[in-house]
């Protein structure tokens, strides 16, 4: 990768958060003992001319990123080393290193899509390898879809997402996604109403100015939109890998969230098979 070390971006509201995430794992990589280790943050955080300081993400909030994104990560490997002629679709990307980071198998066709400015920004800073590409458009708008080849099974990726579109949005996203793939995997994080109210107060949160519109109350509520749509699994982010690595007084408070149901499920992971 090579960009001027001080390019310039000025994104507000909900696309600021993406440099938020991009902070967290920045951090986390420059640990002794980093848990997702993505070092390829680090490098693109030190070339951006930006103020990550506005953020004042503690510790517990940078570990919180990486180990969500590990834990993506992870069951995107999965899917992948059973369906490596898979198409990926990585919704909101944001400046995230994931199609890198996970070295996919040759076969597999990868698309990041984000807002076109924010692709501007990838454009400017990732390479465009055979396989990959970057789209620009609002996921919400159904035309991007057109210009992805149906012929394959789909693994759609959406990390800090859903949570800033409408249900009725992720519906028809959903719909649309299932009608166009012969078959596939959708996988996400979510919160609930509660999670949305907890969230509010995070200081990443304050300090762009981001809006919660979407909270998911039941995992199996997805379900209920579309038969063709299977909850896999849901795992709370309470219970994720790598709780051991937060600072004690976080790990104190991850501790009495597992005893109390709607704290435990304030925000979660998901994955769902889908069948046309």
């Amino acid at each position: 990768m090579s960009v001027d070390k001080h390019f310039t971006v000025q994104f507000t509201g909900e696309k600021a958060t993406l440099l938020a995430t991009l902070y967290g794992r920045a951090h986390d990589s420059m640990a002794d003992d980093p848990i997702l280790g993505d070092t390829a943050a680090a490098d693109l955080m030190s070339r951006i001319d930006y103020d990550f300081d506005r953020f004042r993400m503690r510790r517990g909030e940078t570990l919180s990123v990486a180990m969500r994104a590990r834990q993506l990560d992870q069951w995107a490997r999965e899917f992948l080393t059973s369906r490596p002629d898979a198409t990926v679709l990585y919704l909101g990307c944001g400046l995230d290193s994931r199609a890198f980071r996970l070295g996919p198998p040759p076969g597999v066709r990868w698309f990041d899509l984000d807002y076109p400015d924010v692709i501007d920004v990838r454009r400017a800073l990732y390479p465009s390898p055979e396989g990959y590409r970057m789209i620009g458009s609002s996921v919400t708008d159904p035309r991007w879809l057109e210009e992805i080849p149906a012929d394959r099974p789909a693994l759609v990726i959406a990390e800090g997402l859903l949570m800033y579109l409408s249900e009725s949005d992720i519906r028809n996203l959903f719909s649309e996604i299932v009608d166009r793939f012969p078959s596939g995997r959708l996988i996400f994080d979510a919160i609930s109403p509660l999670g949305t109210r907890l969230q509010r107060f995070t200081r990443p949160v304050q300090a762009v100015g981001a809006t919660f519109t979407w909270a998911l109350d039941d995992p199996h509520r997805i379900e209920q939109w579309d038969p063709r749509i299977r909850l896999v699994t849901a795992l709370p982010a309470a219970d994720l890998p790598g709780v051991e690595k937060l600072p004690w007084d976080v790990r104190l408070a991850v501790r009495a969230m597992r005893l109390i149901p709607p704290l435990r499920w304030a925000g979660v992971l998901l994955r769902y098979d889908f069948t046309r």
